[in-house]
């Protein structure tokens, strides 16, 4: 396992407070079996949610002037998703540095996307209360160009979901419901079915390893059902 002094040095992140940086790495499951473990990563991970949520809307703000608000929500979505912040921790091999219980490490957690995506906000989070917003800034920059080159260039990428609900909205004046239609498997490896409704006109079917994934999954099938095309950048 790697530590969390050795993930700061390969990073190059300025963070003056290390014990933050361990707390981020601390899943759950390490402080039930490890008594003298003191809190998890659960509390960064909600601030570091909001602060990516920040830090991408400003930064889509200013390099895409002509961009409305339904084409930047889009973008934005894609970038703080599960995948995509996951695809962020691994590229920092995040995972090596986890803080897991026995139960969790034996179950593949250290590669679990969810899990990967909740560390990065985490130390997203000890990075904003560390050394504030600037130091958010440009840790995540060059991250978030190379991925809205990514986004731009496979329209497939943006949040099926997010394209759903302007869809519904926008044509039908409804929200789209979303409820989950049943799981199977292992707790370790289950598979969900999740089903999406829009008023009594469109019901559509995913399944995934998440329910979040199950959900992008049924929303996906939704949009194709009606030949909906992706927004583009231009």
């Amino acid at each position: 396992m790697q530590s969390a002094d050795a993930l700061i040095e390969k990073l190059g992140i300025p963070i003056t407070n290390r014990g933050l940086v361990q707390r981020a790495l601390t899943h759950r499951s390490y402080v039930n079996e490890n008594k003298d473990a003191l809190a998890d990563n659960e509390r960064l991970e909600f601030l570091g949610d909001a602060a990516l949520d920040f830090v991408t809307a400003a930064w889509l703000y200013r390099h895409f002037p002509e961009m409305d608000e339904g084409q930047l929500t889009l973008i934005r979505s894609s970038l703080v998703r599960t995948e995509q912040l996951a695809a962020f921790a691994e590229e920092i091999d995040l995972g090596a540095a986890l803080r897991l219980g026995h139960g969790e490490e034996m179950n593949g957690g250290r590669q679990r996307p969810a899990l990967l995506c909740a560390t990065f906000e985490a130390l997203v989070g000890a990075l904003y209360l560390s050394e504030g917003y600037p130091a958010v800034e440009e840790f995540m920059q060059p991250r978030i160009q190379a991925a809205v080159e990514k986004i731009l260039e496979d329209e497939s990428l943006f949040d099926a979901r997010s394209l759903l609900q302007i869809w519904a909205q926008s044509e039908l004046g409804e929200t789209p419901a979303y409820h989950t239609a049943g799981a199977s498997g292992p707790d370790h490896e289950r598979t969900f079915e999740v089903v999406v409704e829009v008023g009594d006109q469109i019901r559509a079917t995913g399944v995934g390893g998440s329910k979040q994934a199950a959900a992008q999954r049924a929303a996906a099938a939704a949009l194709a059902s009606i030949n909906w095309p992706t927004l583009s950048a231009e």
